[in-house]
């Protein structure tokens, strides 16, 4: 979450609400920033919240991030009958419980993980037999990625004990493309954030640069399947098999953890050839945000490992205060049980064909879009939306009249929040446009975005040099690093 100070300039320059007075009273008498010393009417209270999120944008039309922003009624209204559970209390809500196992389970088996026997599932509906996969819900992909990390250092630890090495100075090899998470979680854990950057036309992790980084105290890789850079997938099954060929040259095992935040809800429906799972036995686990492409509202993430010995028991928390046993690995602990009742109801809801149907479908209007945009002559795609829906352009090389800031703020008179940055490492040269294309986002409202970026180009052409630059890369749902900053979906 953002971290605040106390205080605001908005309140320096004005203490109290500006509050209609057909809706309270004490018009102009609510603090801003302080308790009120009295109460109010629920619905006045309704009203002054209401007003104050005017100012948001619509979230239909946020093409930055890729949180879910729409939910069918039926959904909504589960959600809301469930608020009040908390996740945690598994003894008393023992069904919501058993709800998170369900889905634990079907994700197993979407990830094609070993049958208890040793032979994998036929498929992910198949109704018979359990797999060996072990997993938890969590509040996203974020606090997943940090428990899948957690798991792989103490592994790393246990095997440097068992033969008599030191454990200090442990490293974790990534792309430089990672969500922030990653560097969170190297930098609270003591561990080494071995950064690989982006070169050329290469803006992710590959097999080579993956390998040639890798040592005795790696605790592992980080290959994501989905970039949200540019949307692009990393090469999995390349990164397994050269650390398959490492391991065999020089004995160093080191395990391979997936970060599909965004295309482990995407690639088992669309891109099933693609081998990227728990079919590849050096992928020890994979994470993934149920309120991205899940289609669940925000927040629940999930965290799988493909064994029980893959998650030292020592993480493992037996909670009994509330009532029963209730083992927990967690990072926080009461949260509601909305979100994943609500992952439920979409597994149910959907099946395989509808989560197929709706990906295709964000997938098309993507590519719709990528190729919209290069035919103005304005951008050339980095990326065309046909991994992830998400896509990344730059501006053509003879287009010297205006930046991306440029594009996206005129974008933003009109509504489209459109994020600009520029890459990381080694390209913070190369300054990009990226949309992300969610269920929810027609073929009409792409329709609508492309009509306005022909508009906005029209005028921006007749500006004498660009107004904006990098430092107007103000989107909280862009990337950039700054000073040791970087700012992630």
């Amino acid at each position: 979450m953002s971290l605040h100070r106390s205080g605001s300039s908005a309140s320096a320059r004005c203490p109290s609400l500006a509050v209609n007075p057909l809706h309270h009273p004490a018009a102009g008498e609510v603090p801003r920033d302080a308790l009120p010393a009295a109460s109010m009417d629920p619905r006045a209270a309704q009203r002054i919240v209401q007003d104050e999120l005017l100012l948001d944008g619509n979230a239909r039309l946020n093409l930055a991030t890729f949180v879910t922003t729409w939910m069918e009624p039926e959904a909504r209204e589960l959600m809301a009958s469930v608020f009040d559970k908390n996740m945690i209390d598994k003894d008393e809500y023992p069904q919501t419980a058993e709800l998170e196992a369900r889905c634990v389970a079907m994700l197993g088996r979407l990830w094609n993980a070993p049958a208890r026997d040793g032979e994998a599932p036929a498929d992910a509906t198949a109704t018979t037999g359990a797999t060996t996969a072990v997993g938890c819900s969590t509040t996203g992909s974020s606090e997943a990625a940090m428990l899948a990390g957690l798991a792989l250092k103490r592994r790393w630890e246990a095997r440097r004990r068992a033969a008599g090495e030191p454990t200090d100075r442990p490293n974790i090899v990534m792309g430089a493309n990672v969500q922030v998470c990653w560097e969170k979680f190297a930098r609270y854990w003591d561990v080494e954030p071995r950064l690989v950057p982006m070169e050329g036309e290469r803006f992710h992790l590959d097999a080579p640069t993956a390998v040639e980084r890798c040592d005795e105290r790696t605790i592992g890789v980080v290959g994501i399947l989905g970039s949200t850079f540019d949307g692009s997938y990393e090469p999995i099954a390349e990164i397994a098999a050269a650390l398959d060929d490492l391991q065999a040259r020089t004995g160093l095992d080191v395990p391979l953890h997936v970060d599909a935040a965004s295309g482990g809800f995407v690639a088992p429906f669309l891109d099933e050839e693609l081998v990227w799972d728990f079919r590849l036995p050096r992928v020890a686990s994979i994470n993934a945000s149920g309120h991205k492409y899940g289609l669940v509202y925000p927040g629940v993430g999930w965290a799988l490992w493909r064994e029980p010995a893959l998650l030292p028991e020592e993480l493992v928390f037996h909670v009994s205060y509330l009532g029963g046993d209730m083992p927990t690995f967690a990072l926080n602990f009461s949260r509601p049980g909305a979100q994943v009742v609500a992952q439920y109801f979409q597994f149910l809801r959907l099946g395989m064909d509808g989560y197929r149907r709706v990906q295709q479908g964000s997938r098309d209007t993507a590519m719709r879009l990528a190729d919209g945009l290069e035919a103005t002559g304005a951008f050339r795609p980095l990326t065309r939306g046909d991994e992830l829906p998400v896509f990344a352009v730059t501006l053509a090389d003879d287009v010297d009249a205006f930046s991306v800031y440029d594009v996206s703020a005129t974008l933003r008179e009109r509504g489209w929040l459109v994020p600009a940055y520029p890459f990381v490492e080694a390209r913070d040269d190369l300054h990009v446009l990226r949309v992300v294309v969610r269920n929810g986002f027609s073929d009409d409202l792409a329709d609508l975005l492309l009509a306005d970026v022909r508009r906005a180009l029209a005028r921006l052409a007749r500006q004498p040099a660009p107004l904006r630059g990098a430092e107007h890369a103000d989107f909280s749902h862009g990337a950039h690093r700054q000073a040791g900053t970087r700012r992630r979906d």
